[in-house]
């Protein structure tokens, strides 16, 4: 147990520092392009500056999810050898054209670095498309390794071993289009707000600097779709893990008994002895309303499962519930900003509102991060829904606290040079350009 624990908490600590920079890594790519589009529409110098600023950005949190994924690929192969030896076959095309859209990526990306004054305008803005929809679909082939975790399918089960393997079937899974667009649309929005938030922190100390202007014109409308996308998207992911995965949904919602007319919980605690929540504002028939388009439909709880089957539902439900309070402020500053935008006509900058952007920004990845949890912690006990438990697949080598504490270290290490650089990114912006940008 004690082994197990220590895997898992380094496979967390792993991904969690990861799936920051996988995240970026799609989105920044994308404002870059749409930075250069204004650049080319406008011909105004300070989104060509702002272009190559956010390209030095881009690089920068590449070369770091670079690491940090080479780092992923050896743990899984090191902490879960039973999973690896099960599933590895299944599952190995989607990791092989990640791999294969990583490279193209790279390619790309440096072709767009060092294309500057040697491609044509139109080419080399191209050459940026291609980074953005490579960093895009890099991320999508992962994600699907990770719903076939939750939705194995492509394969049949023969003395105890993986046959008959399809792979096209297992890469296109029940889970895989909820959680690739639930997880595309999240890292455009993680990524769209914290630039928001970092240029509108400098704006509100100098409101007339046209470059972080020209930013926040940029980044924030991306920031507006996505965070009414976002809601959507998450609807038809929780509804089709409420018929996939019963158990993991009764975690996030906290429902212990099956009910008819389920209520929507919003806060609240989970009570795992009294099998209760305490804590919590009740909707009356909300959730079977959300769920299945109909008040009175019946909503599984926690009880219909054997307990060791539970996944821990303090966990999930509270990631769930901070995943949603993020969201939740997301749309309402965004959607604040979109009015004031279209009534006024112009780029929104308000004190207040700014204040609000800067208080939004960390909360589209704290939203990843939780809902990540959600994901992960709610398919426990198994590695494999229903195949294979987590308990079975991991390593029978001892001492995993110290690669734990030396991978840690190695994190943290790389957490503060990369929140330096960028710092100094931000630090070093320029000052010339005043608000006629």
């Amino acid at each position: 147990m004690t082994d197990l624990f220590a895997a898992r908490s380094q496979m967390a600590m792993s991904l969690a520092f990861h799936i920051l920079f996988a995240v970026a890594g799609i989105g920044m790519p994308f404002l870059m392009v749409l930075s250069e589009r204004m650049w080319l529409k406008t011909r105004q110098e300070v989104y060509l500056v702002l272009t190559k600023r956010w390209a030095k950005g881009t690089a920068i949190l590449f070369a770091v999810g670079a690491v940090s994924g080479t780092v992923l690929s050896f743990e899984l192969g090191l902490l879960w050898p039973g999973f690896m030896k099960y599933a590895g076959a299944i599952i190995g095309m989607p990791f092989s054209l990640e791999g294969f859209a990583f490279f193209t990526e790279a390619i790309f990306l440096g072709l767009y670095l060092y294309g500057w004054g040697r491609l044509s305008p139109k080419t080399h803005w191209f050459t940026g498309i291609l980074v953005a929809f490579s960093g895009m679909i890099s991320g999508i082939f992962v994600v699907m390794a990770n719903a076939w975790m939750n939705a194995p399918a492509g394969f049949e089960m023969a003395n105890g071993h993986a046959a008959n393997i399809r792979p096209f079937v297992a890469m296109f899974n029940a889970a895989f289009f909820s959680q690739t667009l639930h997880m595309t649309i999240a890292a455009y929005l993680a990524t769209a707000v914290v630039v928001v938030g970092i240029h509108a922190s400098t704006l509100l100390r100098d409101p007339n600097n046209g470059f972080h202007r020209a930013a926040l014109r940029t980044a924030l409308p991306l920031a507006i779709v996505t965070a009414f996308l976002q809601p959507l998207s998450g609807d038809i992911s929780a509804r089709d893990i409420a018929r996939r995965q019963p158990e993991k949904f009764a975690a996030m919602e906290g429902l212990f008994k099956t009910r008819r007319g389920a209520p929507f919980e919003i806060g609240g605690f989970p009570d795992t002895k009294t099998e209760t929540m305490n804590y919590s504002v009740k909707i009356p028939k909300l959730l079977s309303l959300m769920t299945y388009h109909d008040p009175n439909a019946e909503v599984r709880g926690l009880e219909s499962f054997p307990r060791d089957d539970w996944p821990n539902p303090v966990v999930v439900h509270l990631s769930f519930q901070v995943m949603i309070g993020c969201g939740v402020f997301m749309v309402i500053v965004c959607g604040i900003a979109l009015v004031l935008w279209w009534k006024r006509k112009a780029l929104p900058t308000n004190q207040p509102l700014l204040r609000a952007f800067v208080v939004m920004a960390p909360m589209g990845f704290i939203a990843v991060e939780a809902g990540w949890f959600v994901t992960e912690v709610g398919r426990q006990p198994w590695i494999i829904y229903r195949v294979m438990r987590t308990a079975d697949a991991v390593t029978p080598m001892p001492w995993l606290v110290v690669p734990f504490l030396t991978f840690s270290a190695i994190y943290l290490f790389l957490a503060v040079i990369v929140t330096m650089l960028l710092w100094w990114q931000v630090l070093s912006s320029p000052t010339k350009y005043r608000r006629k940008a």
